[in-house]
């Protein structure tokens, strides 16, 4: 298969990033039907980090970071690189220099399936990164990848220009041809969800407001007064 890099990809309009800014994961999540997201093993370094921007991916050999490199000089302004890896690795694919890097090109963070070293600098630095390892073994850079082809990161398939979202509960992708549909369906539920903090405001229980008690009828689940009635 050729390996290449793609200098140039269609990014989501600036306005709609803002507005999915406003967003979280898990909203999103279930926005889209529960589609999206990727595996929980790869987490954020800090706690309280989030990120929302398009994806640049890199493609690389596990344990090689030289198409990381070349990822570095496409990348703009407000991007999240995004990197899979072809064979299962923990290898300390970035570090604080590469970090350097991506924060002077603008890069928002990073999303790797692969890990990082530095961790201690990288958070002093503050920049945001989603990894599946920490790990002090550092990468070679002989093997030619791919930098924003279709990717696989984390189980979920990745398209450049893609949009990206993680913070404390996980990481989604929005995929480039749903983004305006999937912001309006996270708007409906963010409106919804106002609606039920209204309601557990004053006192209402979830029992009767998800009309839950029909389903414990139908599941056969009793109440009792006290313990001695279940004793009986």
């Amino acid at each position: 298969m050729n390996k290449y890099v793609v200098k140039n990809i269609k990014r989501p309009d600036e306005q709609i990033i803002a507005e999915y800014s406003k967003l979280d994961v898990s909203t999103v999540h279930e926005a889209q039907g529960k589609t999206g997201l990727l595996s929980r093993e790869i987490k954020s370094i800090s706690s309280g980090a989030a990120i929302c921007g398009p994806a640049v991916t890199a493609v690389c050999y596990a344990g090689d970071n030289l198409m990381i490199h070349a990822a570095i000089e496409v990348c703009r302004p407000g991007d999240i690189l995004v990197i899979s890896t072809i064979g299962e690795n923990a290898i300390g694919m970035i570090g604080e220099l590469i970090v350097m890097a991506l924060m002077k090109r603008g890069v928002k963070g990073v999303i790797t399936e692969s890990g990082i070293r530095d961790a201690a600098q990288i958070r002093e630095l503050g920049f945001p990164i989603w990894t599946k390892a920490i790990h002090s073994q550092g990468a070679v850079k002989t093997r030619g990848g791919w930098v924003n082809a279709p990717a696989v990161c984390g189980g979920a398939a990745v398209n450049p220009g893609d949009l990206m979202m993680a913070d404390d509960d996980g990481i989604v992708v929005v995929k480039r041809d749903d983004i305006r549909s999937t912001l309006e369906a996270s708007k409906q539920r963010m409106r919804k969800e106002e609606g039920t903090k209204e309601k557990i405001a004053r006192g209402e229980l979830s029992l009767d407001f998800y009309q839950l008690r029909e389903v414990l009828q139908r599941e056969n689940v009793h109440y009792y007064e006290d313990e001695d009635q279940v004793k009986a």
